[in-house]
């Protein structure tokens, strides 16, 4: 798991901004914050990261360049 955090943190910010569109940030960033240790909040993120959680992550991606939203 640690190998996929370190994937996701190296990808350029372009990738990072695509994987958080509608539909795949449910399932990447999802899986980022469950290997990140936080279980509970990449459930709801599998969940919840389709309907209106993926404007959480553009927004920070876009801002900071990454997702550190309930990382």
């Amino acid at each position: 798991m640690k190998e996929y955090v370190k994937f996701i943190d190296g990808l350029p910010k372009i990738l990072k901004f695509i994987l958080a569109l509608p539909g795949l940030d449910g399932i990447f960033y999802g899986l980022y914050r469950i290997a990140k240790g936080r279980i509970i909040i990449g459930i709801l993120w599998f969940v919840l990261g389709f309907a209106i959680l993926w404007i959480i992550d553009l927004y920070h991606i876009v801002t900071k360049g990454k997702v550190d939203f309930l990382v």
